[in-house]
């Protein structure tokens, strides 16, 4: 930004250019590529669909709102998960959230036999059990890193917590995953 100053006989103005408000075609295209992750985490957290749509509207208004400002951020996406994990979380501790719980299925493999596709749903299904009973920060170090694979500086920053601390949490998180789906794999119960 440029800071035109004009000197007149006896006083000095300061005029700085107002920032030109964004189109709607560039904010799409900041936006776009990383709606599907908003959704993904905020699906993650809230469970219902309907909810992680409605949180994902939410973001992308409140992005829509400021976009004046969205060019001083230095990531936009990282900023924008920020916000979705801070509001899932807001929505979790209302009143109105009292129901939801955490489920999280994306995966798909249309190549594969009916067993195959069976056990992998089952495996999935056991666990978003199982991250129902994870403490709430590492279910989302979980979800950034093992789902969104986001690395470790950028969870760190959208946390606000150190690399360490995330590093100790995932492995902790996936510890307790890889036991207890084990445990279930080998004796049939949870």
């Amino acid at each position: 930004m440029s800071i035109v100053v004009i000197l007149k006989a006896s006083t000095i103005q300061i005029h700085q250019p107002t920032k030109e408000i964004m189109k709607q075609t560039d904010f799409v295209d900041i936006v776009m590529p990383f709606k599907d992750k908003v959704f993904r985490l905020a699906k993650r957290l809230l469970v219902s669909r309907e909810e992680a749509e409605d949180a994902t509207q939410e973001i992308l208004l409140k992005l829509w709102k400021n976009r004046k400002k969205i060019s001083d951020y230095k990531n936009v996406e990282a900023f924008s998960m920020t916000m979705t994990k801070n509001f899932c979380l807001d929505r979790l501790k209302s009143k109105q959230a009292q129901n939801l719980k955490i489920v999280h299925s994306n995966y798909t493999d249309n190549n594969s036999s009916l067993q195959t596709q069976v056990e992998a749903k089952d495996s999935v299904n056991w666990i978003s059990l199982i991250m129902e009973d994870l403490p709430e920060q590492q279910k989302i170090i979980v979800q950034l890193r093992d789902i969104e694979e986001y690395d470790y500086a950028e969870i760190a920053k959208m946390l606000d917590m150190n690399e360490t601390a995330i590093r100790v949490n995932l492995s902790r998180a996936r510890k307790t995953i890889r036991e207890k789906l084990t445990n279930t794999h080998q004796h049939g119960i949870k």
